[in-house]
């Protein structure tokens, strides 16, 4: 199993948990809107970085990143392995053409 899927599972598992006891639960309690958000907050703090030229601080903001996606998923109700399949599916497609073939252009 991949980190990934294991931080998965430990956010999915704090579903329903008293907010008072793990950050996690603090975030999904307050919503997939609140998810969504500190998602957004944590994708520009990793484009400053990046903008930067830190490493060390990128790494640290793209940990976040990724925690806070696999958040914001599971309070829409996504699992990891759907985006996975997704991801598996456009792989070896030109992603120009992955683009274009989509409805929303």
């Amino acid at each position: 199993m991949s980190i990934l899927h294991e931080l998965a599972n430990t956010i999915e598992a704090r579903k329903g948990s008293d907010p008072d006891s793990s950050w996690t639960a603090k975030l999904l309690a307050k919503g997939p809107e609140k998810c969504a958000e500190k998602f957004g907050e944590e994708a520009i703090e990793a484009i400053i970085e990046a903008v930067k030229g830190d490493k060390a601080k990128l790494t640290s903001e793209a940990a976040d990143v990724l925690y806070h996606l696999l958040v914001m998923l599971a309070a829409r109700d996504v699992v990891l392995d759907d985006v996975l399949a997704e991801l598996a599916r456009r792989q070896g497609v030109s992603g120009i053409a992955e683009k274009a073939s989509r409805s929303d252009g």
